[in-house]
């Protein structure tokens, strides 16, 4: 495992991402339960990930229950990080709701709190008021952002008057928009992108076809049409022949390029302990600088693909709606 150190604490570059613990919508109570999510918890920490991720909105808090489960037989090294929904981000809401997940998590504060996407009709301001309250009262070593523009994280740390660490973001080759800005500001200041959906919901995993589609909330994704497929067919090639060539998986492949990046750590979730420990493993993969350009080429074609077919896509609805009625 590798590790970035923040004030102290060793972040392993590889997280657990707890998000389908608890969900319905991931299979939980189908494919898996209480079992295997402790199971998955307790072995991620003694493979040497210290990087746990929850939210109150995962499995309706029940997410930060099992995690806090696991933890009690836990005396290691461990980084908590939880979100609030920042629907109503006042204040006093936003400090109860971090003692609800203080609870439900059975500590007594958080390694690090996290607003879970913006408000945009909250003044910031007020919503960076209850994460100071959150800093000053003890409940969190540190205060995080997530799907933050770069202009919005930097006015929200001047608005808190002291370091938002982190920011948690959609990124994996598919989607590879938080390299523009928001991981060399990360590198310059010593912040964190915390890559969520680093695998695109398994899109990268080298699993699904045309004739092999997911199940469950998935299945709604563009990324699984067959134009999706078709768009992603080089960068999917391009992970295969670089797994082949090291005898491991597209999907380590996958984490690997992001774990490159600096100061950037994933947080892929796992449904069974083999699935965490692959995951794990691809901390362990150093990527030459030919096989990291190649990905990068393969990973700009799918979005020359995707671009196209957006303006195709729109192409085609200005005329149905210049045609006129028969």
């Amino acid at each position: 495992m590798k590790y970035l150190q923040l004030d102290g604490s060793r972040l392993s570059v590889v997280g657990l991402g707890c998000w389908q613990f608890g969900e319905p919508g991931w299979g939980y109570g189908e494919d898996f339960g209480p079992k295997e999510s402790l199971a998955i918890i307790r072995r991620a920490l003694e493979l040497g990930v210290t990087v746990l991720d929850t939210a109150e909105l995962y499995g309706h808090g029940a997410s930060e229950t099992l995690v806090g489960s696991a933890l009690r037989e836990w005396d290691g090294p461990v980084f908590v990080a939880s979100k609030f929904l920042p629907l109503l981000p006042l204040p006093g809401v936003l400090m109860s709701h971090c003692h609800g997940s203080l609870e439900r998590l059975g500590r007594d504060s958080l390694d690090l709190y996290q607003l879970h996407f913006p408000n945009p009709v909250v003044p910031l301001g007020l919503q960076m008021e209850g994460l100071r309250r959150v800093l000053r009262g003890g409940l969190a070593r540190h205060v995080g952002v997530s799907n933050f523009s770069l202009s919005r994280w930097r006015r929200a740390e001047r608005a808190l008057g002291s370091p938002i660490i982190s920011n948690q973001v959609r990124y994996n080759l598919l989607q590879r928009k938080p390299e523009r800005e928001l991981v060399a500001y990360a590198e310059r200041t010593s912040h964190i992108v915390i890559a969520y959906s680093p695998l695109a919901q398994g899109a990268l995993s080298g699993k699904y076809h045309r004739g092999r589609v997911p199940t469950g909330v998935r299945r709604t994704s563009w990324l699984f049409t067959e134009e999706g497929m078709t768009a992603a067919h080089p960068l999917l090639e391009t992970l295969r022949e670089i797994a082949s060539g090291r005898s491991v998986t597209p999907s380590q492949i996958a984490l690997a390029y992001l774990i490159a990046q600096p100061r950037v750590i994933v947080i892929p979730g796992a449904k069974s302990v083999a699935q965490l420990e692959a995951n794990v493993a691809a901390a362990d993969i150093d990527l030459s600088p030919e096989e990291l350009l190649a990905l990068r080429r393969a990973a700009d074609l799918f979005q020359l693909s995707r671009s196209r077919a957006a303006t195709q896509l729109a192409g085609g609805l200005l005329r149905r709606r210049s045609a006129p009625a028969a």
